[in-house]
């Protein structure tokens, strides 16, 4: 008798958790078959009836990491604009301790994106849609006349590479940078396009 498709479902979801639970224990580095099947208290005979291999396991651990990231709690923009830009950078940055371990997570996905042309392509899709929801945010800052006109596209890209790089700095010294300090950098680095 085939088990029923809400069984499989919901198996698929235990095994969906555990590959998080190992995410954020021990990074993409220790994402083997075996560290799923141990957080499942399983054989990696059942790990592998999901994911063929390894690379499939990762491709799976960076949708649910995107979905997490989605799904997390953020600030609200109180306008559109430069202040709905702000509240875009500020919702990507480690200011909590939640936030510092998706980000941790998101750095250490960066060198297995790089290593294989399929998931490259998956996170430069992921980048696109960030710098797009950044672009978005600026060109209404134009229009209202809070940022000069220009090349959105290319503010877009500085402002995230801002970001990231704000990131990885809190990420090795969160002591020299915690929320408040992040909180005052990314209001000065959004002051300077304003004059």
């Amino acid at each position: 008798m085939t088990p029923a498709r809400t069984d499989h479902d919901s198996r698929r979801q235990d095994v969906s958790e555990a590959v998080w639970r190992v995410l954020a224990e021990h990074g993409f580095g220790g994402l083997t078959m075996r560290a799923v099947a141990a957080a499942l208290n399983s054989s990696t005979g059942l790990v592998t009836h999901y994911f063929a291999g390894k690379r499939e396991l990762i491709a799976h651990a960076l949708d649910i990491l995107e979905v997490r990231t989605a799904q997390r709690p953020r600030q609200t923009a109180p306008a559109p604009g430069l202040a709905a830009l702000r509240t875009q950078v500020l919702n990507i940055l480690p200011l909590t301790p939640d936030a510092a371990a998706m980000n941790r997570i998101w750095v250490g996905s960066w060198d297995v994106a790089l290593s294989d042309p399929d998931l490259f392509a998956a996170q430069t899709l992921r980048y696109e849609r960030v710098r797009a929801g950044l672009r978005t945010s600026i060109e209404d800052a134009q229009r209202l006349g809070e940022l000069p006109d220009g090349d959105s596209g290319r503010l877009a890209t500085t402002v995230l590479a801002f970001t990231h790089g704000l990131v990885v700095q809190a990420l090795f010294d969160p002591d020299r940078l915690p929320a408040a300090t992040q909180t005052r950098l990314v209001d000065d680095f959004l002051a300077a396009f304003t004059r």
